[in-house]
């Protein structure tokens, strides 16, 4: 690979925002036909790199040349022009277009000098859909209508209806479960056997040593490693290089049968929704962490956004303390003390035009509140007593919350029910798109808000965390419960035997 000159190179890249300087002499080199992976954690200045790669920031400093010549990726458009792609974590698709308008859009197939619509550019979709594959997505439908999984397919589809040489992609698998990831990983296969570069981010390094040829790593806005090969560089070197320590998936200790002796807060009867899930049964006292494991599509999340009151049951109910939810309604499931940090918390939980006093009060409000005035001052000052107790960094209420990490917004979201006194807290991916990192600081404050009364129902994709944070563990398959177990008495390969080839319990 280094014998051929690169594609793509980056030298002494600096930007700067207001009282941030977000990179700060970053040095990038990518060949044709590679997956070259940046790594870093959140905050290193990764989404501002890929932001100078896409056109979308211009650089202070540095220099860039493509095939070997000096450019200039003044916007976006020139960056498409030189055939660079970037399929963002936080999709950037319109969910009230069609499949095949988002495709195409602002990128129009042509013929004879005249614009393509309708049923060939549905064609045309259809087709990248098929490479993609994932045919059974309708070219018709609207975005908005699509899981999280296939839209983004759906932006994978439109980085490859333009004549790419160079594509980004930005935590590529967080949405997607291992046949997903397998699909994922056979398309970038076929794209670098075509030449194609890879720029490939991921948090999750055993992805980086399945699918990475080489690999760069940022910390502090600076490249502080670069070219290292991916299949070989161990683990602890890399989160070494990220962090300035060693860092493992370290969960805290906690002693077995803290909730034993307490009344169930949550009750679960015979819950279910068609097509989601089978009618589930299920008990969850204060102190305790139950968790759902199981793969995309297994009714995990939907059983969450069920007890929540965001989606109707079928038939069954949820009781806390003994009393009966209104079927549907969250604002009766908020009264009763349920709080939800949901997976899209840019999309379903925060208010990214805030700041992060105004998302952590957002739900308690009225307190605050006296003859249709609202008291700043205390709602400040209860914000802050808030985030401060979650460690937040930086813990300032008037920060803008669209300049906080990853790890740091799904504060924002823990302290919002913290402060609002929730006493059983739904977790759906609680740590996806957190860097390694920020991962430990959640796992601890997790844990300490259930050891301090809190009951929580955990959903998590990644299973050595669902094991790790939960005292019991409800193994999902196709919507139905196929084993429950304390969590100490299974380990990663029997859960996944579990939900691949598991039968339901009886």
């Amino acid at each position: 690979m280094a014998s051929r000159p690169p594609l793509l190179t980056m030298n002494r890249i600096t930007k700067s925002f207001p009282g941030v300087r977000a990179l700060d002499g970053v040095d990038l080199e990518v060949h044709a036909g590679e997956v070259h992976c940046l790594l870093g954690q959140n905050g290193a200045g990764k989404s501002t790199l890929i932001k100078v790669l896409a056109g979308a920031h211009r650089p202070d400093d540095g220099e860039i040349t493509w095939a070997g010549e000096p450019v200039s990726l003044s916007s976006p458009i020139a960056a498409m022009r030189l055939g660079i792609a970037t399929i963002y974590q936080e999709l950037d698709l319109v969910g009230g277009l069609s499949v095949a308008e988002n495709v195409f859009l602002g990128n129009e197939p042509t013929s004879a000098g005249f614009v393509v619509r309708g049923g060939r550019a549905r064609a045309a979709a259809g087709r990248l859909l098929e490479r993609l594959g994932h045919p059974e997505i309708d070219p018709a439908r609207l975005v908005g209508e699509l899981s999280a999984a296939q839209q983004q397919i759906v932006s994978m589809a439109r980085a490859l209806s333009h004549e790419v040489r160079l594509i980004v992609m930005d935590e590529p698998s967080a949405a997607l479960d291992p046949d997903e990831v397998d699909n994922l990983f056979r398309i970038v296969g076929e794209l670098t056997a075509d030449g194609v570069a890879v720029v490939y981010i991921s948090h999750r390094l055993e992805e980086i040593r399945r699918i990475g040829d080489r690999v760069t790593v940022l910390k502090d806005g600076r490249s502080v490693a670069g070219g290292l090969p991916a299949d070989t560089t161990p683990t602890r070197d890399i989160v070494s290089l990220m962090t300035g320590r060693t860092v493992e998936h370290v969960f805290p200790d906690r002693p077995p049968g803290a909730a034993a002796a307490r009344d169930p807060v949550l009750r679960v009867e015979g819950l279910t929704r068609d097509g989601e899930f089978a009618p589930l049964d299920l008990e969850l006292r204060l102190v305790e962490t139950v968790g759902l494991a199981g793969l995309l599509g297994s009714g995990r999340s939907e059983i969450l956004e069920t007890v929540y009151g965001a989606r109707r049951p079928d038939a069954g109910r949820v009781l806390v303390d003994g009393v009966p939810l209104r079927p549907g309604s969250v604002r009766a499931a908020v009264r009763a003390g349920i709080g939800l940090a949901p997976e899209e918390r840019k999309a379903q939980a925060l208010l990214m035009l805030e700041s992060v006093g105004g998302n952590v009060s957002v739900s308690t409000l009225s307190r605050y509140s006296r003859a249709g005035w609202l008291d700043r001052r205390a709602e400040r000052a209860a914000a802050h007593r808030a985030v401060r107790e979650l460690s937040l960094r930086p813990d300032d209420p008037d920060a803008a919350i669209r300049t906080l990490s990853g790890g740091n917004q799904q504060k924002v979201v823990l302290a919002r029910w913290l402060l609002r006194g929730c006493k059983l807290l739904l977790l759906d991916e609680p740590t996806r798109g957190v860097d390694i990192g920020a991962r430990a600081e959640l796992y601890a404050v997790i844990r300490r808000l259930a050891d301090e009364g809190l009951a929580v129902l955990l959903v998590s994709s990644e299973v050595p965390e669902v094991l790790g944070l939960a005292d019991r563990v409800l193994v999902l398959r196709e919507g139905s419960v196929v084993h429950t177990a304390p969590a100490r008495e299974l380990d990663e390969h029997r859960v996944l035997d579990l939900v691949m080839e598991g039968n339901p319990t009886p």
